[in-house]
């Protein structure tokens, strides 16, 4: 049996369930961050020895995933952002579906070594990079979601 090496975080893929018309374009993305879960924790003081006190789990906290990629002239999953603005603000005609995010971890070979499950993913926050006439820089999109959680699977 070999020695273990970790893994390299440089090799991975990011796929989208729920959204119609997502590309392999679509799923490209130079980097991933916000899967991270936090417990967050109450404090309980005890009355009869003052210096004593308990901690006790709360609930869990989930940032934000943030996703970022070249600039897409079209993109599937721009025109769902779209279409949760639209749908955000109104009541009437309101015709938005959160997604689930499936970001693997690859192996050397392209195989899936670990994936995490982000469930009930919700777009809250869309950035282009600067534009700047004197630096030869491609333009990055910043994608961001607010989500109920995520599941190593």
């Amino acid at each position: 049996m070999g020695a273990y090496y970790p893994p390299v975080g440089f090799y991975f893929k990011v796929e989208f369930q729920g959204i119609d018309g997502v590309t392999e374009d679509d799923t490209r993305f130079q980097e991933v961050n916000g899967l991270t879960v936090e417990i967050e924790l109450e404090e309980v003081h005890d009355g009869a020895v003052p210096q004593f006190s308990y901690k006790f789990p709360k609930r869990a906290k989930y940032p934000n995933l943030i996703l970022k990629r070249g600039m897409l002239k079209s993109s599937a999953l721009i025109a769902w952002f779209d279409n949760a603005l639209d749908s955000y603000f109104n009541l009437f005609n309101y015709s938005f579906s959160p997604c689930t995010i499936t970001i693997q971890l690859m192996d050397e070979t392209g195989n899936p070594m670990t994936s995490w499950q982000v469930n009930n993913a919700f777009p809250i926050k869309w950035q282009v990079s600067d534009f700047k006439a004197n630096a030869n820089e491609v333009v990055v999109e910043t994608l961001e979601f607010a989500y109920q959680n995520f599941k190593r699977i």
